[in-house]
């Protein structure tokens, strides 16, 4: 046994135990946003402004002010000790904890890996204002000074002493996407407060906070969005459930507009989301969800807040219970409600009058198969030939394959799996999605001139989005562009989409984008070459037959020549296998003939 020498064990020095702990805490500039905002949030404040600035390498300078109660001059240097805290004083209090921090990390770790500057004024009997400046963890400077009452923080140089955190750190134009949704989810969760949010000088969300929720949707979503809204309500048990959902006549193809806020507190509750979802039944295509903006009050006593460093995620006690009753108040809220989808007021007129006006999303959407719902029927039929039939190659988007790999059809399984004869004579099941997302794969990527690849709308359609949405679009246009799309400017967060690429033929009121626009801010985020490799991809699972399209034996034929002229025809753009083979021998081994 190799002798040891010496100690091996010993005591990490106090900057290197805080910068760890910001690491656990602070994971990027929107985690700064999200802890500071929190804290004026719990101070009382019903004013809130974030002010950013950012270039070319992200980030360079976040402000948070609020009017809340302010500090002293002892309280503002004792805020950045680790562990120093106004919310508990023992164990016991977590479980009657109503603020949303209690930590005491927070502060301590953004001054460990930054330059921090608070200016802060008591709102009651406060004489002056007192300015700490802070580098690194280490108070340089403490000044009386004069301020109005509330408390201002500027956060400079953001993990400046960590090299490898900062390396890793988002370009500006994808921070400032996820700062966006991080303030909508505040005002959202918190409507009685007044938050402005802009960026390098541009506003980016403004809400009043009157403490109505539904204006604050209107203010940050639109009118298009709220007047597809039915009221949610519900007090039951441990449970005080109040906001609102879509009608089905409104839903994404993920999750990511499903806010869910626990005692106001923004979370990650994914059981409650699905029991959201749930409460909709046949209402909604499968793997759609609807647009909500709900609040649970629940006893502190039934949660748990303290199982995750930034306070996202949630353990919720009778966690089943509390979910059957929000299935069963949206599942109550949807039957009491007009679910007719309405043409809006004036249409006609404005059809007459402005061709750039079209129809409003949500109009016949449930006439619309959503993307990855399976189409049936003879709609279907003719949906499924005109996308195979966008997807004929021309010599500009053909693969280098020369279509001489010959796959013979032989029938069709649920909807699904094309069987076929493969060039050996193998038996192959071919998974008829994977195998036309790869054909639109390599036709996206392919493009060269987006002139000879696009249509031109007949009537554009036009996109209201969120401010988040709005900012992943922004940064996305030029990819878009390349790939054959014509976006316009049509006001505040709207857009008019005039061409898309041929591949995806038409895609009606403009849900489709929008759905891509949905699954960019939903997956995680690609820079650089592969920000438009994640792009092509989407596209190409949008514009693709789904499982569960019943073809003819033409249009999989069809679909198999195309394949068959593909540069890498054997795996789908995520990496899925498109085929699967069965070779004589082992078909008579399963059979045992052998």
């Amino acid at each position: 046994m190799a002798e040891l020498h010496g100690n091996r064990i010993r005591l990490l020095d106090p900057a290197t135990v805080n910068q760890i702990a910001a690491g656990e805490v602070v994971e990027r500039p929107a985690s700064v946003v999200k802890e500071l905002v929190e804290n004026s949030i719990d101070a009382g404040a019903t004013r809130i402004i974030v002010l950013l600035e950012s270039g070319r390498e992200g980030i360079t300078s976040l402000r948070i002010t609020d009017n809340g109660c302010g500090m002293g001059a002892e309280d503002a240097c004792t805020a950045f000790t680790p562990h120093a805290t106004s919310k508990i004083q023992c164990i016991g209090d977590l479980d009657r904890c109503r603020t949303l921090g209690f930590r005491g990390e927070a502060l301590a770790s953004i001054a460990a890996v930054s330059q921090v500057t608070l200016v802060t004024m008591e709102r009651d009997g406060g004489q002056s204002a007192t300015e700490v400046i802070i580098r690194g963890g280490d108070i340089e400077k403490v000044n009386e000074t004069g301020a109005p009452a509330g408390t201002t923080i500027t956060v400079r140089d953001l993990f400046f002493n960590t090299p490898a955190r900062k390396k890793f750190q988002k370009p500006g134009g994808s921070e400032i996407a996820t700062i966006t949704r991080t303030m909508e989810a505040f005002a959202i969760a918190n409507p009685g407060i007044a938050f402005l949010f802009a960026s390098n000088g541009n506003e980016r969300l403004s809400t009043e906070g009157s403490g109505d929720l539904f204006d604050t949707i209107v203010a940050i979503y639109g009118s298009g969005v709220a007047d597809e809204l039915i009221p949610v309500s519900i007090t039951e048990g441990p449970l005080n459930l109040n906001g609102y959902t879509s009608k089905p006549s409104l839903s994404r193809q993920n999750l990511y507009q499903v806010y869910v806020s626990i005692n106001k507190r923004q979370v990650y509750a994914r059981a409650v989301v699905e029991a959201v979802r749930a409460g909709y039944g046949t209402l909604l295509p499968e793997n759609r969800y609807p647009v909500a903006f709900l609040d649970l009050g629940i006893d502190p006593s039934y949660i748990d807040v303290n199982v995750h460093p930034a306070k996202r995620i949630v353990h919720i006690s009778r966690e089943r219970d509390i979910c059957a009753m929000v299935t069963g108040a949206v599942s109550r809220a949807l039957k009491g409600a007009d679910l007719v989808p309405r043409v809006p007021d004036g249409f006609h007129t404005m059809r007459k009058t402005d061709p750039s006006v079209s129809i409003s999303r949500g109009y016949d959407h449930r006439a619309r198969p959503a993307p990855g719902v399976a189409e049936t029927g003879h709609g279907a039929v003719l949906l499924a030939d005109r996308r195979l039939r966008h997807s004929e190659l021309s010599p500009v988007t053909a693969g280098s394959g020369d279509g001489t790999t010959e796959f013979i059809y032989l029938g069709q399984y649920s909807g699904a799996y094309i069987l076929a004869q493969g060039p050996s004579g193998d038996l192959l099941l071919v998974d008829q999605h994977a195998a036309h997302e790869r054909v639109l794969y390599e036709q996206v990527t392919a493009f060269r001139d987006p002139d000879q690849e696009a249509q031109e709308l007949l009537v554009p359609a036009i996109l209201t989005l969120s401010p988040a949405e709005s900012g992943i679009l922004r940064e996305y246009l030029p990819l878009l562009m390349e790939k054959g799309f014509s976006l316009e400017e049509f006001g505040k967060d709207t857009y008019a989409v005039r061409m898309v690429p041929v591949i995806l033929g038409k895609p009606g009121n403009g849900e489709m984008v929008r759905d891509i626009i949905g699954d960019l801010i939903s997956l995680p985020r690609k820079h650089g070459p592969d920000s438009g490799e994640q792009l092509a991809r989407t596209i190409a699972c949008h514009g693709a037959v789904k499982a569960g399209n019943v073809l003819t034996s033409g249009q999989c034929q069809r679909l198999l020549d195309q394949l068959s002229r593909m540069n890498e025809p054997w795996t789908c753009p995520h990496g899925r296998p498109v085929m699967i083979s069965f070779t004589r021998e082992r078909l008579d081994l399963l059979f045992k003939r052998t």
